[in-house]
């Protein structure tokens, strides 16, 4: 049973997603327009599986909605104190700084999505990941205590990310 649903929905996130975007561009929410979302959310993904052959199977799916509104949430306030410090803050008070993340995670679906929020969250930029991928190197605009930033990340997204990719 769980094979034929694997067969048949490779990606079932997805599936969602492309059912969920299908309702979106067409900003109508008729029960026709679900359906066909539907289906191209099944065909898509299942004509396109053979290229996904390391996809990640331990993907869990309830744990990332509040981490989406988490990110959300963060990207909301960050706008608001990096508006704050461009407006009030002369260039020479401001303190940038590299940052060295230490990575727990290493399925790099999981890396992806921890390097996209850090550079979503305005104040940081991911730019640039280890060869062996063991470290992400994060600026920050404003880091008076770059440790503290290392923290923060650590401990706001990757452990988060540590708990839907299990």
């Amino acid at each position: 049973m769980i094979k034929a649903f694997r067969w048949l929905l490779p990606h079932p996130f997805l599936t969602l997603l492309l059912t969920v975007v299908w309702v979106l561009l067409q900003n109508s929410v008729t029960s026709g327009m679900v359906v066909f979302g539907l289906i191209l959310g099944i065909i898509i993904p299942r004509a396109t599986a053979v290229w996904w052959p390391d996809r990640p199977l331990n993907f869990r799916l309830i744990p990332m909605i509040p981490y989406v509104l988490l990110v959300m949430w963060d990207i909301l306030i960050a706008n608001v104190q990096v508006a704050w410090i461009v407006l009030t803050r002369p260039n020479s008070k401001l303190r940038p700084a590299w940052v060295v993340i230490p990575l727990d995670l290493k399925q790099p679906e999981a890396i992806s999505i921890l390097a996209g929020t850090i550079t979503l969250t305005p104040g940081t930029v991911s730019a640039d990941l280890s060869n062996e991928g063991h470290s992400l190197l994060v600026h920050a605009l404003d880091a008076p205590n770059p440790d503290e930033v290392r923290d923060q990340i650590k401990d706001r997204y990757e452990r988060r990310l540590k708990e839907i990719f299990v």
